[in-house]
């Protein structure tokens, strides 16, 4: 394709996104294509959520082949939107592995840097393509919102932290298929070369009919209250320890190893019980969250997933995965497969062939958009996998045995009713300033 037509691809594949559903009442949102680029060939790019990932996942994307350009920024907080702007346009990001100078493709004036609740409404009509990083609490009502204004998507995991929220992901990615529209989630090891050589070759261990996954770690940041928050600011400045906002750990981290073996069966568990709770994490910084769940899924054809996560100091640090068939094995990490007797059958070769799968999902998304292709729908399984986590959290709060079906349309609807800063909190602490946590036995879902 000459450069010419590969512009015409572009345009006319984000107009046919547009009008798809929207009709030519969606025209004025092309209208204005060529106002922050200077070229009719630019992918505008609109970040909703400017924190840690959502910084890292817009520099991916600045840093693809294609002709990209940020031209608006969204965050409920303004220091956050200002701390992400400030690193991307930062003189020198060698600190952080990129070379070369962003600036040039970064175009985000004061009035395209939109600060509170209503902030992705004002941000997103103004994309190509959009990409989701908040809390995942937030998930759904932002996908929702992209999918409406044709919009393709970059979305990092998980994309709900209730059931009520994955049925809303659910619904709106069937959307998202009618409308043609490009959406990948931040599940990056379907991207990663080796987990992607693994899986062609998945047959050499025969039936899978058992597996292992592990996210054990020291676990992550605190951010302390402080004086004069609002109990809505404060919760989500400490976003992690809120069921609502992250969804627990099992949810917001060991939903990629879960991921990885729902990928890999080919399929999702029927049902789910466990055990988890706090042994270490008893102060009033950590919300309701548990530090430890182990989980039983059981698959249809009666293959079961042991599912371990763990947030806990000083104790064995593991993220991995293992898949045990009928004739082997595959150990995900070290990117072997071996027999039954252990001897080695296939290796990966990490020195040649590894790649960065945060970068490589961006690549392959932002050349889809700029060929005028529809070749992502990863929304469907995201909102899946991100079940599978939640029936884990489910089973490990209630400590009862839970049936797939029945749990997701238990109506578990954890959001606030309202978003503002004075809205009512779905959890808030007592007068000692703590929470009320799960307890096994005595919480209850279906």
């Amino acid at each position: 394709m000459n450069d010419s037509s590969k512009s015409s691809s572009r345009r006319d594949f984000v107009k046919h996104g547009s009008l798809l559903a929207g009709g030519l009442m969606a025209a004025p949102l092309l209208s204005g294509a060529n106002y922050f680029s200077g070229a009719d060939d630019v992918i505008k790019i609109v970040l909703v959520g400017c924190g840690g990932r959502g910084t890292g996942a817009a520099m991916q994307a600045l840093l693809t082949k294609q002709n990209v350009k940020l031209v608006a920024m969204a965050d409920a907080f303004r220091d956050r939107l200002d701390n992400c702007y400030k690193s991307l346009t930062a003189d020198d990001l060698s600190d952080s592995g990129v070379s070369g100078d962003l600036k040039a493709r970064i175009d985000v004036p004061e009035e395209r840097k939109f600060v509170g609740f209503d902030a992705y409404q004002k941000a997103i009509p103004l994309a190509d393509v959009v990409i989701l990083a908040t809390p995942p609490g937030f998930r759904p009502i932002h996908f929702e919102e992209a999918v409406r204004q044709n919009k393709q998507i970059f979305m990092e995991k998980p994309v709900a932290t209730d059931t009520a929220g994955v049925l809303r992901v659910l619904a709106a990615a069937e959307e998202a298929k009618k409308k043609k529209l490009n959406v990948v989630v931040g599940l990056q090891r379907h991207y990663e070369n080796s987990y992607l050589e693994l899986y062609k070759r998945k047959e050499l261990i025969g039936d899978i009919t058992s597996a292992q996954a592990w996210w054990n770690n020291d676990g992550v940041w605190v951010n302390p209250r402080k004086e004069g928050q609002t109990e809505m600011e404060y919760q989500m400045r400490n976003w992690y320890y809120f069921v609502w906002l992250c969804g627990d750990h099992i949810v917001e981290q060991h939903i990629h190893n879960i991921d990885v073996i729902n990928w890999f069966k080919g399929g999702y568990p029927v049902k789910a019980q466990g055990m988890g709770g706090r042994e270490v994490r008893k102060g009033k910084d950590y919300g309701e969250i548990f530090d430890h769940h182990y989980v039983e899924f059981t698959y249809a054809d009666g293959s079961i997933l042991n599912s371990q996560c763990r947030h806990i100091k000083n104790t064995m640090a593991k993220v991995d995965e293992l898949l045990i068939g009928s004739k082997g094995k595959i150990f995900c990490g070290a990117a072997t497969i071996t027999d039954s007797k252990g001897k080695v059958i296939y290796q990966f070769d990490m020195k040649k062939y590894k790649n960065n799968p945060y970068q490589t999902e961006h690549d392959e998304l932002f050349a889809a958009v700029a060929k005028g292709e529809y070749k992502f729908a990863d929304a469907e399984n995201g909102a899946k996998s991100s079940m599978t986590s939640i029936l884990g959290r489910m089973a490990t709060y209630s400590g009862q045995l839970l049936e797939w079906d029945k749990a997701l349309n238990s109506g578990l609807d954890l959001a606030p009713k309202s978003f503002d800063w004075a809205a009512a909190m779905p959890v808030s602490p007592n007068a000692d300033g703590f929470y009320k946590v799960a307890t096994p036995g005595q919480t209850k879902y279906v």
